[in-house]
């Protein structure tokens, strides 16, 4: 009976551990190493998966203590706390500061490239607006 137990506990544990990590998309840098993850409701963790920040479904971007940061504005505008034009997320995936330079690109498969189209990055199946902020514009 108590192996049968501690079978069921190492079970559930199991299925716990790939629902958590299940739900967060990984980001790796140019060299394929995991940096963070930003699960599907917006929490931006480290490597360790400790919370960073979030990115809420209205766009606003907040901090680990849950102070506003950031706006993304739905026409891929990025804002800074005081509402400050920072830069711009196309819907091409090209990004650009607020002189409308190019600082880089969020291809469709997820990778993330700076101006001069060397891979900074990996960031399958994010969102690009969130990929985007991630690569280019977050202090995290």
């Amino acid at each position: 009976m108590r192996a049968h137990f501690k079978t069921i506990l190492a079970a559930a544990l199991l299925l716990t551990a790939v629902t958590v990590t299940g739900n967060a998309q990984t980001i790796m840098n140019s060299n394929y190493k995991t940096v963070g993850y930003i699960k599907s409701d917006g929490t931006i963790q480290d490597a360790s998966y400790r919370t960073l920040g979030y990115i809420k479904s209205d766009g606003t971007v907040q901090d680990a203590s849950y102070r506003t940061i950031a706006y993304l504005k739905s026409d891929g505008t990025v804002q800074d706390a005081s509402y400050r034009t920072i830069g711009r997320i196309k819907s091409d995936g090209n990004v650009q500061d607020a002189s409308y330079r190019t600082l880089g690109y969020v291809k469709s498969d997820g990778t993330v490239q700076d101006a001069s189209y060397r891979t900074l990055g990996y960031a399958k199946g994010i969102p690009a607006k969130r990929a985007a902020y991630f690569f280019f514009f977050s202090r995290f």
